[in-house]
């Protein structure tokens, strides 16, 4: 990976962990595709990993808001997901599992703009959790169902039980992966690598919180997604 290469993806981290603050999600989003761009072998581990650190920071500074029964059945679903998302990692190329990344954040970011806002009963947290599960172990994005299923729920509430719900959700991602022997020390250094981005984005975020209006925020978020997508698309055909 070549120094501005490297340097754009310090960026892309900085700005996804400071989303996943800000927001609740952002950090796979928006990193994956572009991680998945310059060197696929890097997805789903390494924003695991970093989405791990994020989440725990948000934890403890908005613990205090969480939803503890809803994020339990959350991850209720997302561990049978988080088994099924390891086998696609097994099984799939690196070319093909750059493609799912793309489909994933594609289809995110239109379920998005549709609006649709499902009631969070137990049944629909269950199913979100389950969908998360597969997409966010396969391709490092699980935001989407939980944001989708949550969306109701107030700033603070829904940060802190996404953070509850993706830093536990990533630990069994990293331990079914790892199972499979997805881990290497190849992307535990590149995560290494990146974490100041990832702390750069979660100290920005305290103070810029309070300046960004959430739903433009969200709308920038997606088109930058939709962009980098397309472009990995791309890259993969030609």
């Amino acid at each position: 990976m070549s120094p501005p290469e490297f340097t754009l993806l310090f960026v892309t981290v900085a700005v996804g962990a400071l989303l996943q603050v800000s927001i609740g999600f952002g950090l796979g989003l928006l990193a994956a595709p572009v991680i998945a761009i310059f060197d696929p072998s890097l997805t789903p581990v390494v924003v695991l990993l970093l989405a791990t650190g994020v989440t725990a920071a948000v934890l403890v500074l908005e613990g205090g808001h969480l939803d503890l029964r809803g994020a339990g059945w959350a991850l209720a679903g997302r561990l049978p997901g988080a088994v099924g998302g390891a086998a696609l990692v097994a099984v799939l190329p690196a070319r093909h599992l750059a493609l799912l990344v793309a489909a994933v954040v594609l289809a995110g970011v239109a379920v998005s703009l549709r609006g649709f806002v499902p009631a969070p009963r137990r049944r629909s947290v269950l199913l979100a959790g389950l969908v998360s599960g597969l997409m966010g172990t396969a391709t490092s994005i699980g935001g989407p169902p939980m944001a989708m299923v949550w969306q109701r729920l107030s700033g603070p509430r829904l940060r802190a039980t996404m953070s509850a719900f993706f830093l536990a959700g990533s630990v069994m991602s990293l331990a079914t992966l790892a199972a499979t022997g997805a881990v290497h020390t190849y992307s535990l250094w590149h995560t290494v690598l990146l974490a100041p981005a990832a702390v750069l984005g979660v100290l920005l975020a305290r103070p810029l919180s309070s300046r960004l209006d959430i739903r433009r925020t969200r709308a920038v978020a997606m088109v930058l997604a939709v962009a980098s997508a397309t472009v990995l698309v791309i890259q993969q055909f030609v």
